[in-house]
């Protein structure tokens, strides 16, 4: 018997050692420093909004996301309202009625515009929240209308419909190309783009945060909180989204989540450093979601 123990053990130790040896992720906090889950999830509930940066096919990122969902729904008693850059606005009915079970999630595959990797990624997190009876908000502007404002601009907006405008933030929507993340898009499409139609580019982008920004607010619970999901273009640097969302709603207290992918996860590179709350460093050789 004691022999026995004494292999188990031998084993046990093993299997903690090697897989110890070689982390799927690291968690850092604002300043680079190495920290615990415990601390993410500690600081997450605490604050009125929660931005969860992924990367759209990062299997950690998801597998967080619904970690980090569970359990702040556990230490929130339910308080919670979640919503998605993955969903657009104007299939929030759809999105309403699977939460509800009056259709499944066949149904609302015909019905919803979703992700390829809905089923896979989006689906457990929108289950979570059917499961605990929580909202789940359809934030993003519908792709048709950011698609417009790419070829055509923000003014061409202006001849929808109250009907169609009603899925987007409220027009006209201040919009700063100074602003860092949106800057930095006309920088990385190089001279040419200037004076071309391309330079609509940051204001579709940035109708797509405003309108995420909008949608948070409009649908924050006093007393609750709202944890949102999107890509970390959308919610890095404190840019973005967040940009907005202090301009719409400055009281509410806000944390940010990103993930990065790197070759060496053991510390983060300089410019990594601050650009969220908490960065999630994920080896670049990890498999994909899609």
């Amino acid at each position: 018997m004691i022999k026995k123990s004494f292999f188990l053990s031998i084993i046990l130790i093993t299997v903690f050692a090697f897989t110890s040896d070689k982390p799927a992720y690291n968690l850092f906090n604002k300043k680079g420093k190495e920290t615990r889950y415990k601390a993410l999830l500690e600081a997450a509930s605490k604050v009125d909004v929660v931005f969860f940066g992924e990367l759209h096919n990062n299997p950690i990122a998801h597998w967080l996301q619904y970690d980090l969902t569970k359990d702040l729904i556990k230490l929130k008693d339910g308080k919670m309202v979640l919503g998605a850059e993955m969903f657009e606005t104007d299939n929030q009915l759809a999105l309403n009625e699977y939460l509800t079970d009056s259709i499944n999630a066949d149904t609302l595959a015909k019905r919803a515009r979703l992700w390829p990797n809905f089923e896979t990624d989006y689906q457990p997190l929108v289950d979570i929240a059917k499961e605990n009876k929580l909202p789940f908000i359809a934030t993003n502007i519908p792709r048709k209308y950011a698609s417009q404002v790419y070829k055509k601009g923000l003014e061409s907006l202006d001849t929808l419909s109250p009907e169609i405008k009603g899925w987007m933030v409220p027009l006209p929507m201040e919009y700063d190309g100074e602003v860092a993340c949106y800057k930095n898009i006309m920088a990385m499409m190089g001279p040419d783009a200037a004076g071309h139609m391309n330079d609509n580019l940051p204001k579709a982008q940035a109708i797509k945060d405003a309108t995420m920004a909008w949608f948070i607010q409009k649908n924050f619970v006093e007393g609750s909180m709202f944890i949102h999901y999107n890509g970390s273009g959308h919610s890095d640097n404190f840019e973005g989204i967040i940009w907005y969302l202090k301009k719409y709603r400055p009281e509410l207290t806000i944390m940010s989540i990103t993930t990065i992918e790197q070759d060496d996860i053991r510390k983060l590179p300089k410019e990594a450093i601050g650009i969220a709350d908490f960065t999630i460093a994920v080896p670049m050789t990890m498999t994909k979601t899609y």
